[in-house]
């Protein structure tokens, strides 16, 4: 094999962006695969390339002999001396063997599909290689073609499938159309390396942000927390340590030039950005924007909150199906129950007339009431939502005391609750019972006013009259 061989093989390395050295190795692979078909033996045959000279050269080693057996791996003393004059038995001889002469035309067929077979392979593990690495950055593309809802995107020496549960709705795509999105995953396949795109992931945000905000990208400005439903909304939380940044107007941008990039990216999705706060209570006040929150509760055990608003900001601070409430709660990671502020204001007056004192439970002595309040249990309701394990912890209580002491306390708050329920229910009736309303009474005047000015008026006007007189 000359310099045609070698022109072929650095052809095929450059072209397809494959080693050299492999392509080689897959050559030799190829004429030993047909060497095996011919003597079924190949452990003497060995390759040696000389890029210099840009020759491959097949050598059979070959042991000298009276009396040759095989002579795919032996040789005669008279054929060795030929080719060494000081040749002897048993020494091994070199024999270069022209693989086109030797093996013939589809022994060399078989060797170019296995050639082709190996680039073929090296070529996808090649592209999984490159994009494995790839996986959560940010990569653009051309719609090559639309299969059932699933996006086929080229991206060069790959293509890459958007699904259908990775797209944002009401997108449409066509072919020719450039695609952006992140990669989300490379898997392997009998047909090759499938790369899962997405434009729906929260990285996908952040990647856009990345590009159009240089403080992100740099690290000055940090994206603490993402919360996204594709398509409708995004809620961003951002922070700087360096207090002379704004981190918020920085995302925003001039006249919202940096923000509005991305949200004409992502379809007109509508984008809040909020400043983080490791104050929670901070936090989550800024992420249920542009409501504003007029009182909170904050219970740390369940990491939950009830946050009131203005009432006329209650459907604001929800959203449309929730939406707002659930992505703030998305973005902080406190569960948030939202209630208008009459309703907050009505919930603690129950909560209120609840907490009656332990010591208006029947049984309860100035002893017991002492021990019962230095465990923290200063109200009857308290009592009936306790263990009995925290109970039989108090000195001087036995099991049958505490059973005792829960049961009362149940049936205390269960007489106590119907009692305010009869007493709301009659406060609600007589409202109704009430004579006409102000307003009403105001009206039934306003209409003997006007009746009575109208009489003044017809008597004026009679006692005027040029002929009456």
């Amino acid at each position: 094999m000359g310099f045609d061989t070698l022109e072929a093989i650095t052809l095929i390395a450059r072209d397809k962006n494959i080693d050299m050295d492999l392509v080689i190795e897959t050559v030799e692979a190829g004429l030993l695969a047909a060497a095996r078909k011919k003597y079924g033996f190949i452990d003497n045959l060995s390759f040696r390339f000389d890029s210099s000279e840009g020759e491959l050269t097949m050598i059979s080693l070959r042991i000298v002999v009276k009396e040759v057996d095989d002579r795919y791996t032996q040789i005669s003393l008279d054929e060795a001396r030929e080719l060494d004059p000081e040749a002897e038995i048993d020494d091994h001889i070199d024999i270069f063997i022209d693989p086109v002469e030797e093996f013939g035309r589809n022994a060399i067929l078989s060797a170019k599909q296995i050639l082709i077979q190996r680039i073929r392979e090296a070529e996808r593990d090649r592209i999984y290689d490159e994009f494995i690495n790839r996986v959560g950055q940010l990569i653009s593309g051309t719609v090559q073609q639309v299969d059932k809802g699933n996006v086929v995107v080229n991206l060069g020496r790959a293509e890459g499938i958007l699904p259908i549960r990775e797209q944002i709705s009401r997108e449409k795509y066509r072919q020719g159309d450039r695609v952006r999105a992140i990669v989300l995953d490379v898997q392997k396949s009998m047909k090759g390396p499938q790369i899962i795109l997405s434009r729906v992931s929260t990285d996908f945000i952040l990647r856009l942000f990345e590009l159009e905000v240089p403080e992100i990208f740099e690290k000055i400005i940090e994206v603490r927390a993402i919360a996204r439903e594709p398509g409708d909304r995004t809620k961003l939380a951002v922070y700087s340590a360096d207090d002379r940044i704004d981190p918020v107007g920085a995302c925003v941008g001039i006249k919202g030039v940096r923000v509005q990039s991305i949200v004409r990216e992502l379809n007109n999705e509508r984008i809040d950005i909020v400043a983080f706060s490791s104050n929670s209570e901070l936090f989550v006040t800024r992420a249920l924007a542009p409501a504003k929150v007029v009182m909170m509760d904050i219970f740390d055990d369940d990491r939950a909150m009830t946050a009131a608003v203005e009432d006329d900001k209650l459907s604001l601070a929800i959203g449309k199906n929730g939406q707002n409430a659930r992505l703030a709660s998305r973005l902080t990671g406190w569960k948030i129950n939202i209630m208008s502020e009459t309703d907050y204001n009505d919930m603690k007056h129950h909560e209120a007339e609840l907490m009656v004192p332990i010591g208006r439970l029947s049984g309860i002595g100035d002893v017991l009431e002492e021990r019962l309040v230095d465990a923290d249990i200063n109200t009857v309701k308290e009592l009936a939502e306790c263990s009995f394990e925290r109970i039989l912890e108090i000195e001087g209580i036995g099991e049958k005391t505490a059973e005792r002491l829960v049961e009362r306390a149940k049936e205390f708050m269960v007489e106590h609750e119907e009692k305010l329920r009869v007493e709301a229910e009659a406060e609600v009736e007589a409202e109704l019972e009430k004579p006409e309303t102000v307003d009403g009474e105001i009206g039934s005047h306003l209409f003997q006013d006007i009746g009575e000015d109208e009489s003044d008026k017809d008597e004026s006007v009679e006692g005027d009259d040029p002929e009456k007189e």
